[in-house]
């Protein structure tokens, strides 16, 4: 499979078709680079977009299998979620110092380092807390005060000894253990590193499940999910601009339990086993990929001013937290970095007749994932009136020219391809780390000159198709009156399930 070419073809786009720009001037010479993008489902458990700055796109599909093949290497190494994997298997012995990766080494090392650095905010025996928690939820229950004080208990415990003179660790204690926090960031980043040392790739940006890494040529604007309303097309909460720097963001929002209607976040402060309650999004802007992926974990356990005092002791480091009220905290830095920032509008009062301003459809689907990585399918989202004519192309995603047609409903509305000429290039997205092939769009009942449509029947059409394979269009009437509806779909053979859902915007 082929990395696919920004400045000849059109890529994902949430709000209409996005289509290439030019080219920029390579960081050494003459030659013009393009960029390049890649996007696959099921990688180190969420998705990936891989946008590669290079002169050619032989040295693009290069680049691309560098860092699919140097994540791969690394999850074998680092995951704790692969019994086969060099950390699972050191994490069965006990008691007994044995020789292990230059990686596991570092990663074991900067755990203990950020265990001390945090105050033990960070800690991978952490997950003997969360365990603690799921099996609660599990119940319909909270946990006990002896569970949690139990868990807490574990998770201080001494887990390992390094030497480092023999690259040696000893494995402790019998507390369950999970590279979780800053790892992604860590294996990121060598992906990157890896990819760069190709001669005529100048640039990379690499977003896994919302942590971005970028480096080389390349100045690279990032849209920051807002953490309650983190549809892939909803407004940004800001607009940032990096350039060789890593933004990782946690937050709340996409996981955690449900315990009698309350929703408890799955970052926990293993301090007393609590779930984090400060803040409900915390993205950091570093340097360093591992304090990025480290601080944005912490924070969300953490005090603000616990985080500022933080970041403040490591040089580069910016921050955005917001509170559960909606507050935003910044670093006294952050400013510099932000392009943009969203700004809430009044919203108009409904009119009879006219789409009611306070409802809003969510479509929620999800793609069927494979066994390993798997490039992800074309997608088109729009909505038909009473005479199937287009009003609105919701979400256009897909590689190359040549492949629009296969989304052969989609493409056969010409007022559709040509309500979505001359739209920008779609940013990069900074988020909490979604679940693999998850994902919502929303309509807000505006047309494509964003006027609001009459109240009314209205078709809402999915299409997923499969570069060389199957294909899935599902067609789905509502009824758009200010009543709430909710539709499900079985899966397919393409997406999971769909849901779709007419309801109250939320405040």
């Amino acid at each position: 499979m082929k990395i696919r070419s920004m400045t000849a073809v059109a890529v994902i786009a949430l709000a209409g078709l996005t289509k290439g720009g030019a080219g920029v001037a390579s960081g050494g010479g003459a030659s013009l680079d393009h960029t390049y993008v890649a996007n696959y489902e099921n990688v180190l458990g969420t998705s990936l977009e891989l946008r590669v700055h290079a002169t050619s796109r032989a040295l693009a599909d290069r680049a691309e299998q560098v860092v699919l093949a140097e994540i791969a290497r690394e999850s074998n190494i680092l995951s704790s979620w692969d019994p086969n994997s060099e950390v699972s298997r050191w994490t069965r012995t006990q008691g007994q110092p044995v020789h292990v990766s230059r990686e596991l080494f570092d990663v074991l090392d900067l755990f203990s380092q950020w265990r001390s650095r945090s105050g033990g905010v960070i800690d991978p025996a952490a997950q003997a807390v969360i365990a603690v928690w799921k099996k609660a939820a599990a119940e319909h229950r909270l946990p006990t005060d002896l569970e949690r004080t139990s868990a807490v208990d574990a998770v201080r415990q001494s887990h390992w000894m390094l030497d480092q003179a023999t690259q040696t660790a000893t494995h402790l204690s019998t507390t369950p253990l999970v590279l979780a926090s800053f790892t992604k960031s860590y294996i990121m980043d060598k992906a990157v590193d890896a990819a760069r040392r190709i001669d005529g790739v100048h640039g990379l940006v690499l977003n896994v499940g919302g942590d971005i890494v970028a480096r080389g040529n390349v100045a690279e604007p990032i849209d920051l999910a807002n953490p309650r309303d983190d549809a892939e097309n909803s407004a940004p909460l800001a607009t940032i601009m990096v350039r060789n720097r890593t933004v990782a963001t946690s937050g709340d929002y996409r996981r955690g339990v449900e315990i009698d209607g309350r929703h408890y976040s799955h970052i926990v402060d293993p301090r007393s086993g609590m779930p984090a309650a400060n803040v409900i999004s915390a993205t950091v802007v570093a340097d360093r990929a591992t304090d990025a992926g480290a601080l944005a974990t912490a924070f969300t356990v953490m005090t603000p001013a616990e985080s500022h005092a933080l970041a403040a002791s490591i040089p580069g480091v910016e921050y955005l937290l917001v509170t559960p009220d909606g507050h935003r905290i910044t670093s006294p830095g952050w400013s510099a970095l932000e392009t943009t920032v969203a700004t809430t509008t009044a919203r108009a009062q409904a009119q009879s007749g006219v789409w009611d301003p306070s409802m809003e459809l969510s479509v929620e689907f999800d793609i069927l994932t494979q066994n390993g990585p798997a490039r992800r399918p074309f997608i088109a989202l729009w909505i038909e009136d009473a005479d199937k004519f287009p009003l609105k192309t919701l979400a256009l995603w897909y590689h190359e020219d040549r492949w629009l047609p296969e989304s052969k409903a989609w493409y056969r509305a010409d007022r559709l391809r040509s309500m979505s000429e001359n739209t920008s290039i779609v940013r990069s997205i900074g988020a909490a780390t979604r679940p693999p092939g998850k994902y919502t769009i929303k309509w807000d009942g505006k047309d494509n000159a964003g006027n609001p449509v009459k109240a009314g029947t209205y078709t809402v059409l999915l299409e997923c198709v499969r570069e060389h394979g199957t294909y899935q269009l599902i067609r789905q009437e509502m009824h758009f009156t200010g009543a709430p509806q909710h539709i499900d779909i079985k899966p397919g053979t393409e997406l999971g399930p769909v849901a779709f859902d007419y309801h109250k915007v939320a405040k």
